[in-house]
């Protein structure tokens, strides 16, 4: 950047800024779908453990946002506030992502489904660190009124891209590599991205009003759980509301979805790739008209109207078998569900109080990826526990995933519009 006044970027802030948008989202596309069938292929078919692994990643993802947030923040350095968490963050994540797959070493069950969810919570806890918490804060100071939008652009591309990679090109790499080397390049191209973005990356300098910190650090942590703010704005309350079933729907089955669909269906993660990369262009394609409707139509009718859609998609899927009808289906789901997301971060973003934004945001994090990934992977496990195929893979008793896991979770999607009946947006 030429200083922290000029709106003008340059190319070489952009180049750092796409490289660790791009790499931060694949490694987060991959874990959030690859390594629970990891889980399931090589240690135990039980859904438990994935669901263990997938709620104690969320509190951890929450907890080390909020923390590491709020510690960057406050820090004075030389090496800048950003820069020292992004640098050496993406190096630990990229190591700990290679890593990860050595949990299948361990012969004894038990203990590697402990390893393993030890292991993606260290993951987790240097990915966000390292992207959600710093990074997200370096895009955010160095972006000005002139080169915001085009900030949002780049980092909505970037997760664009990330998800056809992860669904696309890790399917096929799997197939063909197996596991083990497919995370050794994964991790390998984290640490890389990370040591060279994160080495030409430059820091905000700080105003020259700037001072120390004057409120100690536990005290500003503790301002994000005021219960006060919420309950002086109801409207915004009923919408984290909203946000947190409807996530919880989507986490009953999302968790499951590969493993559902290569043991029950019978598809390959090759033939998954396909039906992936399809979903997903189709609901970028859905996004972008969805996108400039929410700022013009009526936005609660909106997420009515594409929650319904959405959980229909979501039934549909657990009712066909066909590649065509499965890429169909899923669009439905998976389409609405992006538009549903628009609309309503859309509204939440429109009653934020301007003096507690930041706050807010915070507090979404526990609405939208801590309470769901708790609630609706272990929803998902007990129906499949209870409902599932009994299989045993590799000397290892567990089940499969069956059409029910679909069904319950739209059905919970649609409970969640029972709150919006206590708020409009005529205003």
């Amino acid at each position: 950047m030429k200083n922290s006044s000029s709106p003008r970027l340059s190319s070489r802030t952009w180049f750092v800024m796409f490289a660790l948008a791009l790499t931060g989202q694949i490694a987060w596309a991959v874990e959030n779908s690859w390594f629970n069938t990891f889980v399931y292929d090589t240690i135990t078919p039980d859904p438990r453990p994935v669901a263990w692994m997938v709620a104690v990643s969320a509190i951890t993802a929450t907890l080390t946002t909020l923390l590491m947030g709020t510690f960057s923040d406050r820090t004075r350095s030389r090496w800048g506030r950003r820069r020292p968490f992004i640098l050496f963050g993406y190096i630990l994540w990229g190591l700990s992502t290679v890593l990860f797959p050595t949990v299948a070493y361990v012969k004894i069950t038990s203990i590697a489904i402990i390893m393993v969810v030890i292991a993606d919570s260290i993951m987790t806890f240097f990915g966000s660190t390292a992207n959600d918490a710093a990074f997200n804060a370096w895009t955010t100071d160095i972006a000005t009124s002139e080169t915001r939008g085009r900030v949002e652009g780049v980092l909505n591309l970037s997760v664009f891209i990330a998800q056809i990679v992860a669904m696309v090109a890790a399917g096929m790499l799997i197939d063909r590599l197996g596991y083990f080397i497919f995370f050794y390049t994964l991790g390998g191209i984290v640490i890389l991205v990370g040591l060279v973005a994160g080495s030409l990356l430059q820091d905000v300098p700080l105003p020259p009003e700037s001072v120390e910190p004057q409120r100690s650090f536990l005290s500003e942590f503790a301002d994000l759980f005021d219960v006060n703010t919420l309950k002086d704005n109801r409207a915004l309350f009923i919408i984290l509301l909203f946000i947190m079933l409807s996530s919880i729907g989507m986490q009953v089955s999302l968790p499951y979805l590969i493993i559902y669909l290569e043991n029950y269906i019978g598809v390959t993660k090759t033939e998954f790739s396909i039906i992936g990369g399809a979903v997903m262009l189709g609901s970028a394609i859905f996004a972008i008209p969805f996108g400039l409707l929410a700022d013009k139509w009526n936005k609660r009718n909106m997420i009515f109207f594409a929650t319904i859609v959405s959980s229909l998609g979501g039934i549909l899927l657990s009712l066909v078998k066909s590649l065509p009808m499965l890429s169909l289906t899923g669009l439905l789901w998976q389409g609405f569900s992006v538009a549903m997301s628009i609309a309503s971060v859309a509204w939440l973003k429109d009653l934020l109080p301007e003096q507690n934004r930041g706050k807010f945001l915070g507090i979404r994090m526990i609405f939208w990826i801590a309470i769901p990934m708790v609630i609706g992977p272990w929803i998902g496990s007990t129906l499949i526990q209870n409902f599932g195929i009994p299989t045993t893979l590799n000397g290892q008793s567990g089940f499969v995933p069956v059409p029910i896991i679909f069904q319950v979770g739209s059905v919970i999607s649609l409970l969640a519009l029972i709150p919006l009946f206590f708020i409009n947006d005529k205003k």
